[in-house]
This record gives C-alpha cells, sequence and structure tokens, in this order.
C-alpha cells in the first residue's frame, strides 16, 4: 500500500514508518522536523519537508495519492497547548483537515490511522481504568484539539464512508523519545539522570499515568492498517504508574541514590489517568508485551547507547 505518515521525523512515527517499510509498504513521510530529526527518516521512505499545515505539503501528499493517511504530526506538549491554544488547534485541528482532504483528493484514500490521546481527551475520569464509552472531558486545550479531530473523522466517515482507526494513546515512553518537543517525562528525567542533573517533580509525585511501551504501540499501528474496526480505542496498559515510581525505576537502571526535587503542580495536568484496553484486544487483537519495568529498562539502555 501507498502510505503517509505525518511526523515520521519523530519518536513514535518514524518506528512506525520503519515497521510499514520492513513490511513492503511504500512511505512518504511529511515532517517540518521542528520537534522530529532527520537521523530518525527512514532512507526507504521518500520524504516531504513541510507543515502539515502548509499548502505545499497537502500538495505533496495529494500527488503521492495514498490509501492510507497515518497522522502523527501534531502539537503534543500540554503546557504549550495552555499558553498558546490557537497555535495547538491550528495544529493538531488544522493539520488534520489539510492532510485528509489533501488525501482524499488524491483518489486513493480509503483509511486514515489517527493518533489520538486517550491520555487527555478523557479528563479526570471516575471510571478507571477509563474504558471508550467515557465521555471527552479534557482538562486541557490539547486534549480537547486531538479529540476534535476524532469528529472530524467521525463526520468524514458519514459523508464520505472514509474508514478510520483512532489510537487513543495512553502515555507512551522509549527509545528515540527526546527531551525537546516531545517532552514526555521519562525521556526528561533519563536525560537529566544520565548528565548527572538532578530531576525535579511537579505537584506530590503521586499522579498517575498508564505508562505504555513504544514498541507495543507501533504493533497497533500495524494492525489498524488491516482492522475492520472503525473508531476510536484505547492503546494502554490498564496499570497506573505513578512520577515517583518512574524516577525510582529510571534512577535504579542508572545507579543514581540521589532523590528527586519537588515544585509546584502545573496547570492543566491530570490527576489521574489509566486506560482499559479490552477493547483493543477484541477489535485489533493487541495486546501490551511490555510491563514498566522491562521498558524502562529496555529505555535506559537505548538511552546509553545513543546518547
Amino acid at each position: 500500500m501507498k502510505i503517509v505518515v505525518t511526523g515520521a521525523a519523530g519518536f513514535i512515527a518514524s518506528q512506525i514508518a520503519d515497521a510499514y517499510l520492513a513490511l513492503g509498504h511504500q512511505v512518504l513521510i511529511v515532517d517540518n522536523l521542528s520537534t522530529g530529526v532527520r537521523k530518525n527518516l527512514n532512507s526507504k521512505a521518500e520524504f516531504f519537508e513541510g507543515d502539515v499545515r502548509s499548502e505545499e505539503a497537502a500538495k505533496a501528499v495529494e500527488a503521492f495519492k495514498p490509501e492510507v493517511l497515518n497522522l502523527h504530526g501534531a502539537q503534543i506538549d500540554v503546557r504549550k497547548s495552555v499558553d498558546v491554544p490557537r497555535f495547538d488547534a491550528d495544529t493538531n485541528i488544522g493539520g488534520t483537515l489539510n492532510m485528509v482532504e489533501a488525501g482524499r483528493r488524491g483518489g486513493a484514500l480509503t483509511r486514515v490511522v489517527y493518533a489520538a490521546s486517550g491520555g487527555s481527551m478523557y479528563g479526570d475520569s471516575k471510571v478507571l481504568p477509563t474504558p471508550e464509552t467515557e465521555p471527552v472531558a479534557a482538562v486541557s486545550p490539547y486534549g480537547v484539539s486531538k479529540a476534535t479531530g476524532e469528529l472530524y473523522l467521525a463526520c468524514w466517515r458519514a459523508m464520505y464512508g472514509l474508514h478510520y482507526v483512532a489510537l487513543r494513546y495512553a502515555n507512551v515512553y522509549g527509545p528515540r523519545q527526546n527531551l525537546h518537543g516531545e517532552a514526555g517525562v521519562v525521556a526528561i528525567f533519563a536525560e537529566r539522570l544520565l548528565r548527572g542533573d538532578p530531576c525535579t517533580i511537579y505537584g506530590d509525585g503521586k499522579q498517575t499515568r498508564d505508562f505504555v511501551f513504544v514498541g507495543d504501540v507501533v504493533k497497533a499501528n500495524v494492525k489498524a492498517l488491516t482492522t475492520d474496526f472503525c473508531g476510536g480505542v484505547n492503546i494502554a496498559t490498564s496499570k497506573e504508574t505513578d512520577v515517583n515510581r518512574v524516577y525510582e525505576l529510571l534512577a535504579k537502571n542508572l545507579g543514581v541514590s540521589t532523590p528527586a526535587k519537588y515544585g509546584p503542580e502545573r496547570l492543566g495536568e491530570q490527576r489521574v489517568s489509566v486506560l482499559a484496553n479490552g477493547k483493543a484486544k477484541d477489535v485489533l487483537g493487541w495486546v501490551p508485551e511490555y510491563d514498566v519495568d522491562r521498558g524502562m529498562a529496555e529505555t535506559i539502555r537505548w538511552y546509553r547507547e545513543h546518547r
């Protein structure tokens, strides 16, 4: 198949592009390199350097005539979405509209795989682990913009019959995640610990997240190419891990005994996030293979080898 992967100079989508190419698919990568890095680009893919909102990127996608769009190019920083919500909406909503319409104009598009955000769209749900049936209750502009992308895809499904799979990620971590622009807590702590710098935990560190390993996420994106299921599905471990535990695991793997520092809570940050993953098993045949201990150890090995 001919597949466009946006954001594939970044840590998640670059590994998805690698997997698609390994399966024999033809891939066009669209990325503006604002947070992704050129070394993540697979040389077997075609590459267009540009913003997902731009007319030039739309023309490149239209000319490629993709059968599948895999949409990962986005503004993903929750704190930036709070500070500059217009930019967040322009990128995440406007970019999605631009890419899907370009794909449709190409004439061959049958499916969209969309990187949604289960970690932010449900907000501080009282139902834990949170299933897909819970309503959107985002507490950040980022959560709102990513959920809005799903609404547009459902609209295109109704109007044009376009198949879509919205993969509602929990908190993804693993190799290639970087400190700049994809600032997940695992990447931030790992980078600082490797440099011998102190780490700051904002709040009391008891806020929990559902940490899912990037290798498992890649497998979900492969399964999304062929499933008959259309709609949103959580990609998660269904297990809570608090930030204090993340720091302990990373420090242990690096042989660091220095305790973390603590700072004030940050605006727009959820207290608890853990997602139900039973639907992913039912509709994708997907289950996570990595628990947080194994995944953190593998992540640290990668950072040691690539720093």
